[in-house]
């Protein structure tokens, strides 16, 4: 499907649904659970088990939002949603948040009225192609069949590439990473593309992944974070400060392990003190309780915990923290101050 028509479509949704989101919180608070988009299935990311339990990187964003708001982490229902129907979703309020590998670019902000609240990973998209094919570099694809999620950053960014590398390609249109994934083991494809995190979630899922490679070269920036509806305000500002506090948390030294006795006694620093509500009135400036954040971070730890639980470089996954690190570790995480 065409951009054009793509954005034509959920900014015609977006409209009509009018700024009814104004008030999620209320919406949210009555129903008694979050409803949380994600993806369809990505390991590490958001996938359920054979339960129906959800668990990933992304789905620990949904459940820390639903402990600020709710106090409960499994007051969640998940929404699985193609890089098609994530928009309209959102915009329809079928779900509350988007929480689903999903770039911040300035049309989606823009033109189809979205509040993208903070990015929780930096990404890039690479290219993983089977290691008998003898290709070391993606300028050396020239007429390869490439498997391409459509309604993404990453089917526009392979045209630019391509043409500007003056080499041309063949697609093949898939919707769902699990798709993607059989079609490129199936040989229907020479090449997988995708945010470099998707490739190596996929690759670890491999039956023999040292028979893949990723590519060296990363051809985009890809700052993938969750978002909301225009319009609502104070939703925008739960899910930004929710995401800001795990990542604050680990700047701070608060994990998991000793949150509940940092709650406990006020220490000496006062921003630890006025992150987890025992000083100050941070919550209520928000409309939730005065440990919001202290629910949000117990959820599932603070940002280091769930990406190395999840994604780190002793898993699967096997991915290294990068431009995800600390600021104060080289990396590009920042939080505002709470204050």
């Amino acid at each position: 499907m065409k951009k054009s028509t793509f954005i034509g479509t959920v900014a015609a949704a977006t409209l009509a649904a009018g700024f009814a989101a104004a008030g999620t919180l209320d919406e949210v608070k009555a129903k008694g659970f979050l409803q949380c988009g994600v993806t369809t299935g990505l390991v590490g990311f958001a996938a359920a088990d054979a339960n129906g339990n959800w668990d990933g990187f992304d789905v620990a964003v949904c459940r820390a939002v639903a402990a600020a708001v709710l106090g409960d982490p499994q007051a969640v229902k998940f929404t699985p949603t193609t890089g098609k129907t994530r928009f309209t979703a959102l915009a329809s309020g079928e779900i509350d948040l988007l929480a689903r590998n999903t770039t911040w670019t300035f049309s989606r902000d823009v033109d189809l009225k979205f509040t993208f609240v903070g990015v929780n990973y930096y990404d890039g998209q690479g290219f993983m192609v089977p290691k008998a094919l003898g290709v070391s570099s993606a300028k050396d694809l020239d007429t390869a069949t490439v498997c391409i999620q459509t309604g993404t950053t990453t089917e526009l960014n392979l045209a630019d590439f391509f043409r500007s590398n003056n080499i041309s390609y063949e697609p093949v249109p898939i919707e769902t990473n699990a798709e993607a994934q059989a079609q490129y083991l199936a040989g229907a494809c020479d090449v997988y593309t995708t945010d470099a995190s998707g490739l190596a979630a996929t690759r670890a899922t491999f039956e023999n992944p040292g028979d893949h490679v990723v590519l060296p070269e990363i051809i985009s920036k890809e700052p993938l974070g969750p978002l909301v509806r225009h319009g609502d305000d104070q939703w925008a500002d739960i899910a930004r400060w929710t995401l800001n506090a795990l990542i604050t948390a680990e700047e701070l030294g608060i994990t998991s392990a000793n949150i509940k006795e940092a709650a406990m006694s006020a220490g000496d620093n006062p921003e630890i003190n006025r992150l987890l509500g025992t000083e100050g009135n941070l919550g209520e400036m928000l409309g939730l309780s005065a440990d919001w954040a202290k629910n949000a971070i117990a959820a599932g730890g603070n940002y280091g915990e769930i990406f190395e639980r999840n994604i780190g470089e002793k898993t699967a996954i096997g991915i290294s923290r990068g431009l995800n690190a600390q600021w104060t570790n080289g990396g590009l995480l920042y939080s505002p101050p709470f204050r």
